[in-house]
């Protein structure tokens, strides 16, 4: 009864479009917003925020980016890792040879720097779709790794790819505790996601969802594919190259090419995939899936196993930890192939109409 939306009236076309057309909505995301900026930086130890909280952020703002592209736009990609590369190492030339830039502008501009390659490995789409397409993404992946590995300038001459900043500050605050790094990254996540959501509610976003769902009709009643297709992979570089720069920013600190291998690309694509295809909601629940649940195993195996009287070791946990997650991937994805954003959707509409039959 809580959830019904009786007595709300929509006088304007405008409050028609609301992102959050029901109040109890508006109300929610208030609450998960104030208990994300003030409760949990007061609640939450040092161990939560650099092993869980924060890699979930820029994880979710990588599959945020990802979603854009695969999952509005249809588009298969498998180089989401080389743009987070792009993007971080785009960060770092601005960041270590400009005297005294800002870290927010050194973020943007490897952000734009992971645009324009992201472009350019997306101009095969205009010709080529399905596995194809994500064979020639799989390509930006090669690229980069030897990109920064042979090109000493990318690095700045350092001779084994490894870089490192120190020193962050916005706005002459540092951005060096476990609770300022945790308060920028999600900043950066709630523009960047508020962002997107309004994309996909536009102009764009109708001709990327028409794209995904028939390229030809769509090409028929007027959409260019070739402006439809670049502008996705635009955009989705784009938010993945910040992501790819907070995660050696933030996260990191000192890194080298094999922090962005072609694992963290399918890791940004199952995200997606678990999470829900062309849902904004679903990059939060992929992320989740994928950063939080390998730790509740890692800790949960072993007290499983020593309560049956057993021992384990530290391999066998890992070997056991693959395998279950391996399992509940699949069992997920033949259950529910829509996605944890699906299950989501389905239980709201459920509140809706609850307590009657349907």
């Amino acid at each position: 009864m809580i959830y019904r939306e009786n007595g709300q009236f929509k006088t304007s076309y405008r409050a028609d479009q609301q992102i959050f057309a029901i109040v109890q909505d508006r109300w929610a995301i208030a609450a998960l917003l104030a208990l994300a900026f003030f409760v949990v930086p007061a609640l939450a130890s040092d161990y939560f925020f650099r092993a869980i909280l924060i890699p979930f952020l820029i994880m979710a703002l990588a599959a945020l980016g990802v979603n854009v592209l695969v999952g509005y736009c249809g588009q298969i990609s498998l180089g989401s890792g080389a743009f987070m590369a792009v993007g971080a190492y785009g960060a770092y030339n601005f960041f270590v040879r400009i005297p005294n830039m800002p870290l927010v502008p050194a973020i943007l501009l490897g952000g734009l720097c992971a645009t324009a390659f992201g472009i350019l490995f997306g101009l095969p789409s205009l010709r080529v779709k399905g596995l194809y397409l994500a064979v020639a993404t799989l390509a930006a992946q090669f690229f980069s790794d030897w990109m920064f590995l042979r090109i000493k300038w990318f690095t700045n001459d350092s001779s084994s790819g490894s870089v490192s900043v120190n020193n962050l500050q916005v706005f002459g605050l540092p951005v060096e505790s476990a609770q300022a790094k945790y308060w920028f990254c999600l900043a950066f996540l709630c523009v960047l996601a508020l962002a997107a959501k309004n994309m996909v509610r536009g102009a764009i976003g109708r001709e990327w969802m028409a794209i995904r769902d028939m390229d030809v009709a769509a090409a028929v009643i007027g959409i260019r594919p070739m402006y439809a297709k670049l502008t996705a992979f635009a955009v989705s570089s784009f938010i993945i190259g910040v992501a790819g720069a907070l995660w050696a920013f933030v996260y990191l600190g000192a890194w080298e090419p094999a922090a962005f291998s072609v694992e963290l690309s399918f890791r940004l694509l199952f995200m997606v995939i678990i999470g829900g295809l062309g849902s904004i909601m679903g990059a939060f629940f992929g992320a989740a899936f994928i950063v939080v649940l390998p730790i509740f195993l890692n800790q949960f195996l072993p007290a499983l196993v020593a309560s049956v009287g057993l021992s384990i070791s530290t391999a066998g946990v890992s070997h056991a930890e693959s395998m279950i997650f391996g399992a509940l991937i699949v069992w997920f994805l033949v259950v529910e192939p829509h996605g944890l954003a699906r299950l989501w959707s389905t239980g709201k509409q459920k509140l809706r109409l609850w307590p009657f039959p349907h």
